[in-house]
């Protein structure tokens, strides 16, 4: 199997599976406890939550573990309004993964909420013009993506952060950095929040974090027994977190060599797929886009039906967010980005992880094209 659905899912690390079942099987006790063996637990966690806070060079302090990047999200933008009496005015895009664009949605049948939904360009980009003549005083929240899910746009998280916190000093600044996290040269990130899911580099489902800003107000997500600093209640998901550490680990240890691998496959995958006639690039340049997400539509070709006929030979792509994969209707983040029509009609995304090989982009564009030539006939007829 060629699998190009990384934004989906990936496969999790042998490593990472072997620490998450030795915590199943042999660690398997609760780091709240009292007694010596969960004592040894608490170590563990107290250990993985330090690695992975100096891989993203904030505070230990500033993790707060949790299920995903769903959680991670809501948690972000309930917990920003959460403290807020009054009018609440909270800024996101059109282009939102849809735990931010959905939950900002449903706000919006608050009388005390002032929802703002940004336009972006044809590229995905967020429209600078429109945040500015929207950011107020009395803004209380802005949640911008990092990376897009289907596109690859990169957001400058640090520009959008100059732009907000000068109009809007009090505002809490949000990123979904579900697909920039370790697909981008690791920094601080220049805002109050941000959410990270392990899924989507090798760690198991169901666990992820979300940095939170020391100097916030936060309100926290689920209520209980007070674990992650009283911000995130539930009990500790061990296995899951070990994993994550030891995915975390490996791609720190290997970034460098792994995004090389990933941005040489999409330019290869890129360049094989642009000899197709009549096939376009959307979204950002190839230099300027993240180095795992290529999307690109094939006029007179229903993605839909390239992607099954693809999965016959064993090659898994995506027409678009796997969180939107069984929704009928227009692609909502190519529509936002002004492509409509047949062009919409015929888009697919390859996404890559750094295991992807130039021999599997060859193939895997040969099939492309063979499929594609073969559909366009039939649908001709």
């Amino acid at each position: 199997m060629i699998y190009l659905d990384n934004s989906a899912t990936t496969r999790t690390l042998d490593a990472a599976a072997e620490a998450a079942f030795a915590a199943m099987t042999k660690d398997y006790f609760n780091p709240s406890g009292a007694y010596r063996a969960s004592v040894q637990v608490e170590k563990q966690v107290i250990s993985a939550r330090n690695m992975i806070s100096k891989a993203l060079k904030v505070l230990p302090s500033e993790i707060v573990f949790t299920s995903g990047g769903t959680e991670s999200n809501n948690m972000a933008v309930l917990g920003s309004i959460k403290h807020i009496r009054g009018k609440r005015r909270i800024i996101t895009t059109q282009v939102e993964h849809p735990s931010v664009y959905e939950l900002f949605r449903s706000l919006e049948g608050a009388e005390q909420n002032e929802v703002i939904i940004l336009p972006v360009d044809d590229k995905g980009y967020v429209r600078i013009d429109a945040l500015k003549a929207e950011l107020t005083l009395d803004t209380a929240l802005v949640s911008i993506m990092h990376v897009n899910n289907e596109l690859g746009t990169i957001n400058d998280l640090a520009l959008l952060a100059d732009i907000i916190y000068a109009k809007a000093p009090n505002a809490i600044f949000h990123s979904d950095g579900v697909q920039a996290f370790l697909k981008l040269p690791l920094q601080k990130p220049p805002v109050d929040l941000y959410s990270v899911s392990g899924h989507k580099f090798h760690a198991p489902k169901g666990v992820g974090f979300l940095y939170v800003n020391n100097r916030i107000r936060f309100g926290g997500g689920q209520i209980g027994g007070g674990q992650e600093n009283n911000l995130r209640s539930g009990t500790t998901n061990v296995p899951s977190i070990l994993a994550m550490e030891i995915a975390v680990s490996t791609y720190v240890k290997n970034i460098a060599a792994w995004h090389q691998n990933m941005s040489t496959c999409k330019e290869r995958l890129y360049k094989n797929l642009s000899v197709i006639p009549n096939v376009i690039l959307n979204g950002p340049s190839i230099e300027e886009g993240a180095p795992h997400i290529l999307n690109m539509s094939f006029d007179g070709v229903r993605g839909e039906v390239l992607l099954h006929a693809l999965e016959q030979k064993d090659i898994c792509v995506a027409t678009g967010s796997a969180c939107s994969s069984h929704k009928k209707g227009k692609n909502r983040i190519l529509s936002a980005v002004g492509i409509t029509g047949s062009r919409q009609e015929g888009a697919l995304r390859f996404s890559l992880c750094p295991f992807n090989t130039i021999q599997e982009m060859d193939l895997a564009a040969q099939v492309v094209c063979e499929q594609v030539n073969i559909l366009r006939r039939y649908r001709r007829r």
